[in-house]
């Protein structure tokens, strides 16, 4: 039997972790010519679908997807049922990957780090050199205490 710290740890880290909508589903593989009205289209027959969210590329001139899409269901059974028909299945030649949307992993910065980057380096040389530049003379200033007092 479990002690109520290894009940309590557990309890713990499920609450942390965060909640699946599993009516919420992650569409892969999509071509170029398929648009939120043609993904409705095709998961429509499983039930009634809340949203349709293609996210664009915004590097691109043009406002092309970038290659997946969120399918939101009224319902989870529905959702399942789609999941279960639709991973697999090909819509314009491409084969769609079908799965329950995760959560997104937050990321609290870049995954590089500032001095991977030569230019960072570089930076931080010129901003050294300006700061010995602005600086007058060690001759200049006077000791503490010293001369003038």
């Amino acid at each position: 039997r479990p002690s109520r710290l290894h009940l309590r740890r557990r309890t713990t880290r499920a609450a942390m972790a965060p909640k699946e909508d599993k009516r919420l589903l992650y569409v892969g593989g999509l071509a170029d010519e398929v648009v939120e009205e043609t993904l409705h289209a095709a998961f429509i027959p499983f039930g009634e679908v809340k949203e349709v969210n293609m996210p664009r590329d915004h590097q691109a001139k043009d406002t092309a997807h970038r290659g997946f899409a969120f399918v939101a269901f009224e319902h989870e059974e529905d959702a399942d049922e789609a999941r279960f028909n639709m991973n697999g299945s090909e819509l314009f030649g491409r084969v769609l990957r079908v799965n329950v949307a995760r959560a997104a992993a937050h990321k609290l910065g870049s995954s590089k780090p500032v001095w991977s980057a030569d230019e960072w380096f570089q930076n931080l040389h010129d901003t050294a050199e300006g700061a010995d530049a602005a600086a007058p003379p060690a001759s200049a200033v006077p000791p503490p205490g010293g001369a003038g007092s």
